[in-house]
């Protein structure tokens, strides 16, 4: 690790919802960031406005808000490296694009999206390089009068950077080590466009990186391609020295391995590829988020950080101050990672289980709100605890355990046919009555005086509490039977087994 003060950035561009995996390379700058004890920039890259998308940047910003992952400066932060939004940073940009053409780096183009299309049609697979521009409208071709004269007319044009052929260009990246390649496969990309005055993706991210100091670009695999021009840009401006370290993320592949993940593999499988739900302003169209989907943020941060990087041991469930002592760039894989939606529903299930039965509780009462139940808190708090074990959402104990709160108003055919027999009724009703002669009501005193009253009529254990389980909750499915009782308690309990007898026959 170089002696450079640790600054990263994460830069999306407001142009709709956030990916997943987006999330996972800013989660990523972040560990890194809080583990050397470095700073973590929020940067808008807008500079292409045709894309734009109201809503996008401030959903961006409560995404990372719910999530828990904290930027230190940048848009909606400040800090003293601003403005963080790259349209407002035009007159910058136009700076350093006459610096590339002052020293010949970089030079202007005439050539219209007709012409260009017309040579793409001419020629096959045709790149803007070394082997093409010179049969093209640029400076490089024409006098200086007819270049100020087209200036001087107000024609559209845009500003290319000058790449030299048949140079070995090396890339050092954290993950990868050494990726050399030669600049004759890379074409005259577009630093600039007159139409809009504002730089493309490429320069912008540049001459914001040297001046924010940001000394590691810790990014996706995706932009790998665009290293070695980065790199080259870097030479241009004389700036070697303060070229901050690469570290190329593997991608986020589709569940079964077979390319890149996306909405639609989402949508088709039925799980969220947003950390929250996302209204599109254009289409109308509704795209379900982590959080709605009623996923917990802790769980969704240690499932994303486990895909594509390993601690180095065999432990799963970690902590955000946990992932930031173990974050290792070296342990991020080359390879790229499935994206294994069931696993998350597995992190799901664990913060439930690790979350206090009270925190559970403060969760679940709005739902049971929903439904029209108002139970008290301390119920609630009891019924997590006995159920929580059994759901990978909060919102699924609602239908795991609605029988404590709402009395079974019909009873399973199945469970009827198989559980209530012909003595049931006879049981029940005694049961019932050996029931309301208790003063304690505990789930201790209870089992002991009906299982002792089994025992001495002889009667089978199974047949006994499986037609007192159906009384109360209408089904086979529940807890330890004395669990349920003692939370419903005596009058509910006499209840719903008098009703069942009543109507079971």
């Amino acid at each position: 690790m170089s002696e450079r003060k640790v600054r990263v950035r994460f830069a999306p561009s407001p142009t709709g919802a956030l990916h997943i995996g987006g999330v996972r390379t800013a989660l990523y700058n972040y560990l890194f960031a809080r583990q050397h004890g470095g700073e973590f920039v929020f940067r808008i890259e807008d500079t292409d406005s045709n894309r734009f998308v109201p809503g996008a940047e401030e959903y961006i910003l409560e995404s990372f808000k719910w999530l828990g992952i904290h930027f230190d400066e940048g848009v909606s932060f400040g800090g003293k490296y601003g403005p963080y939004r790259q349209s407002e940073r035009r007159d910058i940009y136009k700076k350093y694009v006459r610096v590339l053409l002052e020293s010949g780096e970089a030079y202007i183009a005439f050539d219209t999206p007709d012409e260009l299309e017309a040579k793409r049609k001419e020629i096959a697979n045709f790149q803007y390089d070394a082997s093409t521009r010179l049969s093209m409208r640029n400076s490089l071709t024409m006098s200086e009068a007819e270049v100020q004269a087209l200036l001087s007319e107000g024609k559209q044009y845009v500003v290319r950077f000058k790449i030299e052929p048949d140079e070995k260009i090396c890339v050092h990246d954290l993950i990868r080590g050494d990726v050399v390649i030669n600049s004759s496969i890379l074409d005259d990309k577009v630093l600039y466009k007159s139409a809009d005055e504002l730089p493309t993706y490429h320069l912008a991210n540049i001459v914001d990186d040297h001046l924010m100091e940001i000394s590691h670009v810790i990014r996706g695999e995706e932009w790998l391609p665009s290293a070695p021009l980065h790199v080259l840009l870097y030479r241009a401006f004389g700036w070697e020295d303060t070229m901050p370290e690469f570290a190329h993320l593997p991608l986020l592949l589709k569940p079964d391995g077979n390319g890149k993940l996306s909405k639609r593999d989402g949508d088709r499988l039925g799980f969220p590829v947003f950390p929250l739900e996302w209204h599109d302003p254009k289409t109308g169209e509704v795209s379900s988020g982590y959080r709605e989907s009623g996923y917990l943020p802790e769980a969704v941060i240690n499932f994303l950080a486990l895909l594509g990087w390993n601690p180095g041991n065999d432990q799963e469930i970690m902590s955000m101050d946990d992932l930031i002592r173990l974050f290792d760039l070296h342990r991020c894989s080359k390879a790229g990672a499935k994206f294994d939606y069931e696993k998350g529903k597995w992190f799901n299930h664990e913060y439930i289980l690790l979350k206090s039965n009270e925190e559970i509780a403060e969760m679940f009462i709005p739902i049971l709100k929903e439904h029209g139940v108002d139970a008290p808190k301390e119920t609630v708090v009891t019924v997590v605890g006995l159920m929580k074990g059994r759901v990978s959402f909060i919102k699924e104990l609602w239908d795991t355990c609605k029988f404590f709160f709402v009395a079974p108003v019909e009873y399973d055919e199945k469970t009827v046919k198989k559980r209530w027999k012909e003595d049931s009724a006879v049981c029940m009703t005694e049961l019932a009555d050996l029931l309301e002669s208790l003063d304690d009501f505990s789930l201790a005193h209870q089992e002991e005086v009906v299982m002792k009253w089994i025992e001495d009529k002889g009667y089978h254990v199974g047949n006994i509490m499986n037609a007192f389980r159906l009384a109360l909750v209408g089904e086979g499915k529940g807890p330890h039977m004395f669990d349920i009782s003692a939370v419903l308690g005596k009058e509910e309990t006499l209840k719903r087994i008098r009703r069942a007898v009543e109507v079971l026959k």
